[in-house]
């Protein structure tokens, strides 16, 4: 019987609804991996309610509780890391720091990091030292970055001004050290308004999905951190890079089709937990 992948997701964690960790950890089980969470913060519900209760984790309980699981004999088994909200630029160097730990133990370990920063106009709120920790350190550590649109603007430094000019974008961060960046929503001038498009670049090709926009009165939260656990658990389960992002595509694309025929705001991720293992609809993606 093949062996079972394990992850350790260490992002944010809300009690009701899903984002971070909540968006993340059963869509990835129910396509196949185990999932170590490690929630960096706990929130009541995700901030862009307004409104919230909870707290950040102290940066040292992340290393500690790596720790912990190697004492018990078991980080070996961990086989890559998954990172995404942080609460502060020291709980993203305890995340390095971790890292570095389970390498030791496993050397084969993939790291993908989810840059999460700040989004004013969505009232997703990051300290500013947490955008400078991922362009300055997260960046040059990772296997795989998963930036959006915006993200990828701060890591270039300028907005695009046509889809070349993303995809010149997202190979600039191949030179800062991951195998693949994966670009979870583009935006840029000429876009087509009905279409949601993503890239993938290896430094083999560049690949360009498109797939229809859906129309919400709010934009679910969450579908970035789906995005990239979905990414990763294919990775694991030995997709290449091409084809873990074309069933990543399709899968949270029918979880937005569930969570817009409820007319919910938060992801309808059980209802949609079938067609998330099995899509129905698959994107294929164009070499640029």
């Amino acid at each position: 019987m093949k062996r079972t992948p394990h992850l350790l997701a260490i992002q944010s964690h809300v009690v009701f609804g899903h984002a971070g960790n909540s968006a993340a950890v059963f869509p990835i089980q129910r396509v196949g991996v185990n999932v170590w969470p490690l929630n960096t913060v706990q929130f009541s519900n995700h901030t862009q309610y307004g409104q919230w209760a909870g707290e950040v984790l102290e940066s040292a309980q992340i290393p500690a509780l790596v720790e912990g699981i190697a004492t018990i004999g078991e980080l070996g088994r961990c086989d890559a890391v998954l990172s995404g909200y942080l609460g502060s630029a020291a709980q993203g160097r305890a995340i390095l720091q971790g890292l570095a730990r389970i390498k030791a133990a496993n050397p084969k370990v993939l790291y993908l990091c989810d840059p999460v920063m700040g989004h004013p106009e969505k009232g997703c709120s990051v300290a500013p030292e947490v955008s400078h920790f991922l362009l300055e350190e997260a960046a040059a550590v990772a296997d795989f970055l998963c930036p959006n649109q915006l993200e990828l603007n701060s890591f270039a430094g300028y907005p695009p001004r046509s889809l070349q000019d993303c995809v010149y974008m997202a190979r600039s961060l191949l030179a800062r050290g991951p195998q693949a960046v994966l670009v979870k929503h583009l935006d840029y001038p000429g876009k087509a308004a009905d279409c949601f498009e993503m890239l993938l670049v290896t430094a083999e090709a560049n690949w360009h999905l498109q797939r229809p926009l859906l129309a919400f009165p709010r934009q679910p939260v969450g579908v970035g951190d789906l995005t990239s656990g979905l990414f990763l658990a294919r990775l694991l389960l030995g997709d290449e890079p091409l084809a873990a992002f074309e069933f990543t595509a399709a899968a949270v694309h029918e979880v937005l089709l569930e969570t817009q025929a409820c007319a919910s705001w938060e992801l309808e991720l059980v209802r949609a937990q079938d067609r998330i293992a099995h899509p129905r609809q698959r994107f294929a993606a164009v070499r640029l």
